[in-house]
C-alpha cells in the first residue's frame, strides 16, 4: 500500500553520538586496534608550554589528516566539510554532534610553522609499525621493496634546464678500496688519486616544484613526479617504510640505506628480501652478501646491439680468470678501470681470421673487449637464487604484496598526485598515507582475529555439550531400555 513518510526532521530528539556509529564500522576497528595517544608526547616539544592561544589537540588534528587519507578526501577545506555532516567521522576524533570543527586553515598553519621540518611524521609512521609489531604482525624475516612514480603538482611544460649535482653513491669508499686490491691481485700499480671533483649533470626542472624530477622511463608517463619507494613485510604485508625521491633517482640508490634503517630501528631479524629486475646491480648484490641476506631479484633481458653477439656468448673462466669467446680465443686480463670494471681483451692477430669477428666487434684494431664488475661475483650468486624452488616462491609473493600496496594506495587513497609541493611536503603525504594503509588493514587483522576467535568459542562450547552428553549417557540408558 502506497503510504507517505511523516517528516521528523523538525522535530528534536536526544541521541548519543556513540548510538548512532554502526558497530562495524572501519573507524570503530581503529579506533580500537590503534592507541593514537602516543601522538601528544612525539609533538610536545613543538608547543609552547605557558604562552599562546589554547591549540587544537594534537590527536584530533592528526586524526583529521588521517580521515582524509583514509577515505581519499584530497581536500582539506573538503575534508573539513565532510567532517561536519559525518557522524562517524565526529565519533572518531572525539566531537559531538555540535561542536566546531577546526578551520581548514589549522592544517596549513600547524604544517608551516610547526611540522615540516620536524620528524614528526616519520615518528607517527614509526610507532604505528611498532604497535603493529607488539600484536605479532610484523616480523621483518622477508621483506619486499618497489618504487611507484607520484605526479607531481607541476607542469611538464614549464622548466628550465640546470645543472644539479650527480647522486652520491654511499659505496664509493669501498668500491676504491675494491679496485685497489683487485689491481694489486693481478700485478697492476694503484691508480693515481683523482682530485675530489663534484659531479653535475644537466636536466629539466621544474619551475613550479623544483624539488621534482623529470621521468623518462619506458611504458611510462613523461614529466615531473616524485618516486615512493616503499617497502613491505611478506607476513601480511603491512608497510615498515617509505621513502621520497625525484623522479630521476634510481630506484637502487637509496635502498640498501633504508633497508639498514628498518633493521636498526625495528630490531628486525631479516632473512630474504625480494626485489624487481631494476635493482640488480653490482653493487647492491654485494651489499646483500655482506648482510647474509638471501635475495630474489627479478630477470630483466640484457640489450644488445643488432646483429652482435650479446655478452653471454662469452664466458669466463674462473680458474684461469679470462673470458672464452664463440671462437675458443681467450680475452686476458688487461686492466681494471675507475668504474670498477676489468677488461679482458682479445688478440688482434687472431680475430682478424676469426669467421665471427663481423659479429663480435666493430673495433678498428679488430680486438674485441669485454667487461666484468669487480663485484659481479656477488651478482652471480643473487642471481642464481631466483632460479631456486625457494626464490621462485619468493618472488611469486612479490606482486601480492608490495604490488597490491601501491595499487591500494593510488585506488583508495588518493596517491596518484602529490598534493602539495616541494620533497618535505610529498614525504609527508608518503608517511601518512602508508600510516592509514597500516591502520585499516591492522584494523581488518584484528577483525578475522575476533571471528575466528568466536567461531572457536563456539565449536568449543559444542565439544563441552557433547563430552556433557557422552558423561551422562550411560546413567539414563537403563530408564531408556
Amino acid at each position: 500500500m502506497l503510504r507517505e513518510h511523516d517528516n521528523k526532521q523538525i522535530g528534536m530528539e536526544f541521541v548519543c553520538i556513540e548510538e548512532l556509529v554502526p558497530k562495524d564500522h572501519l573507524l570503530r576497528k581503529i579506533d580500537r586496534v590503534v592507541d593514537f595517544d602516543f601522538i601528544r608526547d612525539k609533538v610536545k616539544d613543538l608547543y609552547c608550554a605557558d604562552n599562546g592561544r589554547p591549540a587544537v589537540d594534537p590527536v584530533v588534528l592528526f586524526k583529521m589528516l588521517f580521515l582524509g587519507y583514509l577515505f581519499g578526501v584530497r581536500s582539506e577545506r573538503q575534508l573539513v566539510r565532510e567532517i561536519q555532516v559525518n557522524v562517524a567521522y565526529r565519533w572518531f576524533i572525539g566531537y559531538g554532534l555540535s561542536d566546531k570543527i577546526p578551520d581548514a586553515s589549522t592544517f596549513s598553519q600547524n604544517r608551516r610553522r610547526r611540522f615540516t621540518e620536524s620528524m614528526v611524521y616519520q615518528e607517527i609512521f614509526d610507532e604505528i609499525v611498532l604497535q603493529a609489531m607488539g600484536k605479532k604482525w610484523i616480523n621483518g624475516r622477508v621483506l619486499y621493496t618497489d618504487s611507484t612514480h607520484v605526479k607531481a603538482s607541476a607542469n611538464k611544460n614549464k622548466f628550465k634546464k640546470a645543472q644539479v649535482e650527480a647522486s652520491t653513491r654511499s659505496y664509493l669508499e669501498e668500491l676504491e678500496s675494491a679496485i685497489t686490491a683487485d689491481r694489486k691481485a693481478h700485478g697492476k700499480k694503484p691508480l693515481k688519486q683523482k682530485e675530489p671533483v663534484v659531479e653535475t649533470r644537466e636536466v629539466k626542472q621544474s619551475t613550479t616544484d623544483p624539488d621534482s624530477g623529470y621521468m623518462v622511463r619506458e611504458g611510462k608517463p613523461k614529466g615531473f613526479f616524485y618516486l615512493d619507494h616503499r617497502t613491505t613485510c611478506g607476513q601480511h604485508n603491512l608497510i615498515t617504510d617509505t621513502h621520497i625521491t625525484a623522479a630521476n633517482v634510481h630506484d637502487s640508490i637509496p635502498y640498501l640505506e633504508r633497508l639498514d634503517r628498518q633493521r636498526e630501528r625495528f630490531n628486525f631479524e631479516t632473512e630474504a628480501v625480494g626485489l624487481d629486475a631494476g635493482y640488480m646491480s653490482a653493487p647492491l648484490c654485494k651489499g646483500l652478501e655482506d648482510r647474509k641476506l638471501y635475495g630474489v631479484i627479478g630477470y630483466r633481458r640484457p640489450t644488445h646491439i643488432k646483429g652482435r653477439l650479446p655478452k653471454r656468448a662469452y664466458v669466463y673462466e674462473a680458474g684461469q680468470d679470462i673470458y672464452r669467446c664463440p671462437g675458443g680465443q681467450q680475452l686476458s686480463y688487461r686492466t681494471t678501470n675507475r668504474d670498477g670494471y676489468r677488461e679482458y681483451r682479445s688478440d688482434p692477430k687472431l680475430c682478424r681470421n676469426c669467421p665471427w669477428l663481423g659479429q663480435c666487434t666493430s673495433n678498428a684494431q679488430q680486438v674485441k673487449t669485454v667487461t666484468r664488475h669487480v663485484w659481479e661475483d656477488e651478482r652471480e650468486k643473487i642471481d642464481v637464487h631466483r632460479l631456486t624452488p625457494e626464490g621462485k616462491a619468493l618472488y611469486k609473493r612479490r606482486k601480492e604484496t608490495i604490488e597490491r600496496s601501491f595499487a591500494d594506495a593510488k585506488q583508495l587513497h588518493g596517491h596518484r598526485y602529490i598534493r602539495m609541493r616541494g620533497l618535505l611536503r610529498a614525504q609527508e603525504q608518503c608517511l601518512l598515507s602508508a600510516a592509514c594503509q597500516n591502520m585499516k588493514k591492522m584494523a581488518l587483522l584484528l577483525a578475522k582475529e575476533d571471528q575466528k576467535e568466536e567461531t572457536g568459542s563456539i565449536w568449543e562450547f559444542l565439544r563441552r555439550v557433547r563430552r556433557f552428553i557422552e558423561a551422562f549417557l550411560p546413567l539414563f540408558q537403563p530408564a531408556l531400555a
